[in-house]
């Protein structure tokens, strides 16, 4: 672990075993604090701008997947619409969400593919969280992550997504390559900011 960056309300570190930057837990929102902050969003079912932000996580992945295919909205928020841009193309996703579909019950069954949009950088553990979810996924089963990426030191320090107090762990190219690694997964961009690991 070293040091990545510092701004006036909070360090950034580095693991150099794996490249991803997070925020040390001391300076993690309550869960309080962080649900008050999500509750000031405004995404709705009915926002079309919303859906053609998803829809770069949606497009590449109804191309790939089978027909009928079972999934995980992950992280799916108070407006599950990615659930339901996948469910109108005919397959049946489940939601789970810390705060806005809780219950542990859903993490004990198996999927075709698990798709969590911008939800990693909110994770405290994401390690612990990312290897739940991968073994939840049934072979040959699909992984969909969308996160913006770290680039270089230079282009973080004036990074708008670190402003976001929520979020407190940051991806790069490097980080999802030994992310795959480690999974033993197949690792493929979908857009610049959608991942997908196969099993």
């Amino acid at each position: 672990m070293q040091g990545y960056h510092r701004d006036k309300f909070r360090p950034y570190h580095q693991c150099a075993r794996c490249a991803l930057v997070f925020v040390p837990a001391d300076f993690h929102l309550s869960a309080a604090a962080e649900r008050a902050y999500y509750d000031l969003h405004e995404n709705s079912l009915d926002d079309s701008g919303y859906r053609q932000f998803l829809s770069r996580c949606a497009d590449p992945l109804l191309e790939v997947l089978p027909p009928a295919s079972r999934g995980l909205d992950f992280g799916c928020g108070p407006a599950p619409l990615l659930a339901r841009m996948l469910s109108s193309a005919g397959h049946s996703v489940a939601l789970h969400d810390a705060y806005y579909a809780p219950g542990s019950s859903v993490l004990e069954e198996s999927f075709d593919f698990i798709v969590a949009t911008e939800v990693v950088e909110h994770l405290s553990a994401p390690g612990d969280v990312l290897e739940l979810l991968w073994s939840r996924l049934r072979q040959g089963g699909l992984l969909a992550l969308m996160t913006k990426l770290v680039i270089s030191p230079e282009r973080f320090a004036s990074w708008h997504y670190i402003r976001d107090p929520t979020h407190i762990c940051f991806f790069s190219k490097h980080t999802f390559a030994w992310l795959a690694e480690h999974l033993g997964a197949g690792l493929e961009y979908a857009d610049r900011d959608v991942v997908f690991l196969r099993k």
